[in-house]
């Protein structure tokens, strides 16, 4: 029987993991071990990130929420508790995006949580 070296297979997936770490400054892209290396942290750290962007994205949003809520004299707890009470459901992406650009219609959102939230005695 010949003897099965793998040379063809273990070519392609050299080849292949030296081309994910395309970019990498020095052996990091050059050398199989140490490409593996760099490939493996970086899918970590894609996967850990993937989650922190939409942390990111909804602390944003809500800078936003709470900056339009302000010139209108209200509180964003009390704003999003008002829109609760009034069965409103928009979520906070939306609710940022009409604080940005159309104010018309975050007034009548505010007037609307105000309206819902119970009277002070």
């Amino acid at each position: 029987m010949a003897r099965v070296t793998h040379s063809v297979s273990s070519k392609k997936r050299h080849k292949r993991m030296i081309g994910r770490a395309k970019g990498a400054w020095g052996k990091r892209s050059k050398i199989y071990r140490r490409a593996k290396e760099t490939v493996y942290r970086a899918m970590a750290y894609a996967t850990r990130d993937r989650k922190v962007r939409k942390r990111d994205f909804r602390s944003l949003w809500i800078v936003r929420i709470k900056a339009g809520c302000e010139e209108q004299g209200i509180r964003y707890s009390q704003f999003i508790a008002g829109l609760k009470a009034a069965n409103v459901s928009l979520d906070r992406k939306i609710l940022a995006e009409l604080a940005a650009t159309d104010e018309g219609a975050f007034v009548q959102l505010v007037s609307i949580a105000k309206n819902a939230l119970p009277k002070a005695a």
